[in-house]
């Protein structure tokens, strides 16, 4: 396996290649290498791990399903259990008419951008820069500091390629917006206006948990109404970590992931029935006419098994819980940072937050990558090594209803120790 590792994302995880972190086990909020050593883990599987590793109603959930339907479960057929999930993500996202499942967050994403496409009859989506959306080819772009030559205005991001491997005709469909800049985006939306099937974001910027301003979604929500585009809020890791009424906005489309599946591979796209109705095939003439949308392991009654555990599971006592955790922790970390007069910005949203070490407001993507991101990886490898796990690089750092009052003293421990060494 290039780099020893089955997805580049796995190299972000503990230690760069070529030495990646190998887990042997997890349980709660801790999980072992396999040279036994033990680590409280602030990744989680790249967030879905709210309830921890292994929750026992998650696992009696799985083991009752695998007794009764297997892993695939009626020959593929449809199951009830995925109707129940859907109707409890119906519970949480009020705004979703109508959804389909997938098997991850790319295959919701992409999916989305297809139904925007056949609804709106138009060909161009618009991204916003330094967000994540997944391996689609259509998300590998300007997702990646722009090189030297092409860090002009930032108010006028350029559309390049994320990856090698990217054709010009996908760089031709995509138009790139800057975050948080609500005057540009109004300019670039307007210019392309009638070429825009979507816009599709991260209502909290993808990278450092980066807030948006006041006003900023309220603004694209008006801008896409006005000119309708079909606005995608993409919330396969935000989602029931961050309560969609905290944005203030009713996007179209929402794609969700990651959490819905209790940490299997899941994912879902919904929205308005207008849209959605353009996979049912109702009152069209051709077949081509309808968007195909398949997977045969979306729905998975396994998956949907986990995901109602670990929906259930996510009570208001157990949110409370795991969001004062996460504010113990911050507070904790700025409390440090500042004792030892080290400049850093911590943004924070319910159960995420990050550490980026800088003395500037952070308002865009482009602030972001001018703070020290060697500071913050040095960070990360002096917490491993005391047995704290954080993603080299900026990356959202979360936490779970596991992770206990010793579990928060240890983290700062051994941030005190880290910070020291920093300064040295």
């Amino acid at each position: 396996m290039p780099n020893g590792v089955a997805s580049d994302f796995k190299t972000q995880y503990g230690i760069f290649p070529p030495h990646p972190l190998f887990v042997e086990r997890a349980k709660g909020s801790k999980i072992y290498d396999n040279d036994g050593n033990e680590y409280i883990d602030y990744c989680l599987g790249a967030g879905p791990a709210i309830l921890g590793h292994g929750h026992p109603k998650v696992i009696e959930a799985i083991k009752r399903q695998l007794d009764e339907g297997g892993t695939l479960g009626p020959f593929g057929a449809e199951d009830e259990l995925a109707v129940k999930l859907a109707k409890k993500i119906k519970e949480r996202y009020t705004h979703i008419d109508s959804l389909r499942f997938t098997s991850s967050g790319v295959e919701a994403t992409s999916n989305a951008i297809r139904v925007a496409r056949a609804y709106a009859k138009r060909d161009k989506i618009a991204r916003f820069e330094g967000q994540y959306h997944g391996t689609h080819d259509y998300f590998l772009v300007s997702n990646l500091p722009p090189p030297p030559e092409l860090d002009g205005d930032p108010s006028l991001p350029p559309t390049i390629p994320g990856s090698a491997g990217i054709p010009q005709s996908v760089l031709d469909d995509v138009v790139t917006l800057p975050f948080n800049d609500l005057d540009a985006c109004e300019k670039i939306i307007k210019r392309y206006r009638n070429q825009l099937a979507a816009v599709i974001m991260s209502p909290i910027h993808s990278y450092s948990v980066l807030l948006p301003r006041k006003g900023f979604l309220e603004g694209i929500r008006e801008i896409t109404e006005k000119h309708n585009i079909v606005l995608i809020s993409d919330e396969v890791f935000l989602g029931y970590r961050v309560p969609p009424e905290f944005y203030g906005i009713t996007p179209d489309l929402v794609t969700l992931g990651k959490i819905i599946g209790g940490g299997l591979p899941s994912g879902a796209f919904g929205g308005r029935r207008e849209l959605m109705e353009t996979l049912s095939g109702i009152g069209v003439k051709k077949p081509q006419e309808k968007v195909f949308h398949s997977g045969t392991f979306s729905g998975s009654p396994l998956v949907s098994a986990a995901g109602l555990a670990t929906l259930n599971a996510l009570t208001e006592d157990a949110y409370r819980q795991i969001n004062n955790t996460t504010a113990e922790l911050v507070k904790g970390i700025k409390d440090i940072l500042k004792d030892n007069k080290i400049d850093a910005q911590i943004p924070n949203a319910y159960s995420t937050f990050d550490i980026v070490f800088t003395s500037s407001e952070l308002n865009s993507w482009r602030d972001i990558l001018k703070a020290d991101v060697a500071k913050r990886r040095m960070m990360a490898y002096g917490l491993v090594n005391r047995g704290i796990l954080f993603y080299i690089s900026p990356h959202w750092v979360v936490t779970s209803l596991a992770h206990t009052k010793e579990d928060v003293e240890k983290t700062l421990e051994s941030v005190a120790h880290t910070v020291k060494e920093l300064r040295e």
